[in-house]
């Protein structure tokens, strides 16, 4: 049996990277579960990979910064498994340029999928985490996937930065709500270094460009700002998130868990 046997989980930006690993994780566990992206293909193929593999999966393709999107998802949720336990608001957007070159249209746009996503999403699942929480022992999971650029300054994405710490921050806030109201959902956020992914990718050619002479010169860069001399898989920020929406993690919330190869140890 699995840790999240009998469980649904909502995933955003479940396409690839993070998001697809801790879908796949997800369903090992047993959760059934809805894979969001606003990327069709590749989020039919991930759920496609689950059922092949033998979990439930179904897509729902969604844009986090649109209400309407996160009312299907919810339905979706409702009527194929029932309701809802997890949500990972996973969806977020990499903005590799200083202050100074950024508009405000960038800005806006960072904001909406970043913040503004999580926000809606918390939003309009509570009700059916409400009610899902109820049946298990360490209630139902929220996990806000931040980054180790929300709690150290950056030189290479400052505004991306500021909003993962609002993200941090919208957790806290938010478990500290539920508490007083005695909803039985936990809150928590989650921190990556670099992660090999398409957005550790854009991390890895942002180096090449202002500090490195080429592509391996920029790798062995980044492998070495972190104290294990590797950057990070998406799988090892999975099974992390997977452990905060188990009932291992039952006396946990308003928590960051760091998953950075000692990043921020220094």
């Amino acid at each position: 049996m699995g840790r999240l046997d009998k469980r649904s989980a909502l995933v955003t930006g479940a396409s690839r990277g993070i998001g697809a690993a801790t879908a796949k994780r997800l369903a090992q566990e047993g959760a059934r579960v809805i894979v969001g992206d606003v990327l069709e293909e590749p989020g039919r193929r991930t759920a496609g990979q689950i059922v092949a593999a033998g979990g439930q999966a179904v897509f729902v393709k969604m844009d986090v910064t649109r209400a309407a999107d996160w009312t299907l998802a919810c339905d979706t949720a409702r009527r194929q498994f029932g309701g809802l336990d997890i949500l990972v608001n996973n969806a977020g957007v990499l903005l590799a340029r200083t202050m100074e070159e950024t508009s405000l249209d960038e800005w806006r746009r960072l904001q909406g999928v970043n913040i503004e996503g999580v926000l809606l999403g918390t939003q309009a699942c509570t009700p059916l985490l409400r009610e899902g929480g109820t049946k298990w022992p360490g209630g139902a999971a929220i996990v806000n996937v931040s980054s180790t650029a929300g709690k150290v300054g950056s030189l290479r994405f400052p505004l991306y930065g500021a909003t993962k710490a609002a993200v941090c921050m919208l957790t806290k806030s938010t478990c500290l709500e539920f508490g007083h109201k005695k909803y039985p959902i936990r809150v928590n956020s989650i921190h990556p270094g670099v992660i090999d992914t398409d957005m550790g990718a854009e991390v890895v050619h942002l180096v090449m460009e202002r500090f490195a002479k080429d592509e391996p010169a920029a790798r062995a860069m980044l492998a070495a700002q972190h104290p294990l001399g590797r950057v990070g898989r998406p799988e090892e920020v999975a099974a992390g998130i997977v452990f905060l929406c188990s009932d291992d993690a039952s006396f946990m919330t308003g928590s960051e868990l760091v998953v950075d190869g000692g990043y921020t140890a220094q």
